[in-house]
């Protein structure tokens, strides 16, 4: 099945006293561009979850963005820095020797001071172990969300594909009548311009020109490359870039079609076909 490059997914986890939550975004891109935001207290890991996600997704510009908050839990007790608390108060006596009149600050003052107040160490191996589930969850939820949305991607452009079946089998059915109307309407302008013209040269030139006309081999390449893209539709490795180049390939015949064309409705059908192959570019820019 094929899949979307647009998505997002959000997972969240306890940890000690850590509440980690982590969200994927995803978007289409020509490849793969995987962008990792991490504070820096969880800057370790980043090799790791590079590693991880270039596993499961290949194609997309990925974000991914790690975050924790605190949460206060019963019994807990502040760690202090004492040593960090002595060299901010002897720093504050040095200062205040020099002021005219010293402040007063509370004790609460002190503890909001960067550095005084320390975080209870977590084990980083069971914090990477955390992290690396929390993210493969993320991803899983992801690669779910993307699947869903390539299922309607596929829908969307396998029914341009028949519709091009459609207009190729209009064109092979209109392909004779259009020979003999072109030839019909040079007999007639022959005549209206010679006395006496020879048919036997005539019909000479009409078969080379009928060759230069004819758009058997364009509508035989276009039901070709039509039928490869709804077989490629339901492979299940990412089939984006595959897709992409068929597309170019329908539209190379198409333009081909129209170049050919000696009549109306063989011009309409050109078109028609062009526009069907637009629609279904500008959704495999989003397929993976």
């Amino acid at each position: 099945m094929i899949r979307s490059m647009t998505a997002f997914a959000g997972t969240e986890v306890e940890i000690g006293n850590l509440t980690l939550t982590c969200e994927l975004r995803s978007v289409n891109h020509r490849y793969s561009d995987i962008n990792i935001k991490l504070p820096e207290r969880l800057r370790f890991i980043e090799s790791e979850l590079r590693t991880l996600i270039a596993g499961k997704i290949s194609r997309g510009k990925i974000e991914c963005s790690l975050n924790y908050k605190k949460q206060a839990k019963d019994g807990q007790t502040f760690i202090v820095n004492t040593q960090a608390v002595a060299a901010l108060l002897s720093a504050t006596d040095a200062i205040e020797q020099q002021m005219s009149a010293a402040l007063s600050f509370s004790a609460l003052d002190v503890l909001a001071f960067p550095g005084i107040q320390q975080e209870p160490e977590t084990d980083k191996e069971v914090l990477a172990e955390a992290i690396i589930d929390l993210v493969t969850q993320a991803l899983a939820q992801l690669h779910e969300v993307r699947g869903r949305e390539g299922a309607q991607l596929k829908l969307l452009i396998e029914d341009r594909c028949f519709k091009m079946q459609h207009y190729v089998a209009l064109a092979s059915k209109r392909l004779p009548e259009v020979l003999n109307s072109l030839r019909r309407k040079l007999k007639e302008r022959i005549r209206e311009l010679v006395a006496e013209p020879n048919f036997d040269r005539l019909e000479q030139e009409l078969v080379l020109l009928a060759q230069k006309l004819d758009i058997t081999e364009e509508l035989d390449r276009l039901q070709t490359h039509i039928t490869e893209v709804l077989r490629v539709l339901n492979q299940p490795e990412p089939v984006g870039r595959r897709l992409d180049f068929l597309m170019q390939e329908l539209n190379r015949e198409a333009n081909t079609l129209g170049s050919k064309s000696q009549d109306k409705d063989m011009t309409q059908i050109s078109i028609e076909l062009k526009v069907l192959i637009e629609q279904m570019r500008e959704q495999i820019q989003n397929v993976e």
